[in-house]
């Protein structure tokens, strides 16, 4: 089944085009990366389907429900993580999981179930007792991805879902990723700079130059196409030409 599918988006903010004409196809079950310099639409495209923006043209569907024309009928469907996400500081890490199921959740042992897996998620142990504003901002970047996977969404949106961490959190929030994809059929969208994590993770990529994708298809297909050794090379060659 098709998860995502967007049709000639475009998105201009005054004299910028954001996005020129984004075509996706993403199936259901896949790690999907959306791979481009700054500035190339990425987080724009993940925002219009998210339903925070809407495009200036085109279309979009997740799970075959019209994000601009439904839009309260994609969102129970979605899990979403901006880039520049934050926490409460003045909760402890288990009042924020719970202060989150208490928004998604329709009974108590429903909202039990899911902090119970947000802890188990996070990895964080007793820190979770603490407020989060002593964490470090790996901890909270794991607090802030068990707020999303905890929630079992249909689709995760996760925009740099490891930026900034360093080895030892980045390597738990990949594996993370993949349990939950393997595991649950969570559909993953997910932008990243980061080469070797998108080579581990996706089973598709776009590559996005000046709002259009100027190239796609499996980590290896896109390296063997640029004929590259490594996915940096391959971006590279591609945005060169883009």
């Amino acid at each position: 089944m098709d998860a995502v599918i967007t049709e000639n988006l475009r998105k201009i903010y005054g004299p910028t085009v954001a996005l020129d004409g984004l075509n996706l196809n993403i199936k259901e079950g896949q790690v999907f990366g959306l791979i481009g310099p700054n500035g190339s639409g990425k987080t724009t495209t993940l925002r219009i389907l998210s339903t925070l923006i809407r495009p200036t043209e085109g279309s979009a569907s997740i799970f075959g429900i019209d994000v601009l024309k439904d839009p309260d009928q994609v969102r129970p469907m979605l899990g979403y993580l901006p880039e520049e996400a934050g926490v409460y500081k003045n909760l402890t890490g288990n009042d924020y999981l719970r202060f989150v199921a208490s928004l998604y959740s329709k009974t108590q042992a429903d909202a039990d179930a899911m902090v119970s897996r947000g802890a188990e998620i996070s990895g964080l142990g007793d820190r979770l007792k603490d407020n989060a504003g002593g964490y470090s901002q790996g901890m909270r970047r794991r607090l802030l991805i068990s707020r999303v996977m905890m929630l079992r969404p249909k689709l995760a949106i996760l925009d740099e879902p490891t930026s900034g961490l360093d080895v030892v959190h980045s390597t738990h929030v990949r594996n993370l990723i993949r349990k939950y994809v393997s595991d649950y059929g969570v559909t993953v969208l997910l932008s990243s700079h980061n080469m070797l994590e998108v080579d581990f993770l996706c089973d598709q990529i776009v590559l996005v130059n000046k709002g259009r994708v100027v190239a796609s298809g499996t980590p290896t297909g896109v390296k063997e196409e640029q004929r590259a050794s490594n996915l940096e090379d391959a971006f590279m060659k591609v945005i060169a030409h883009g």
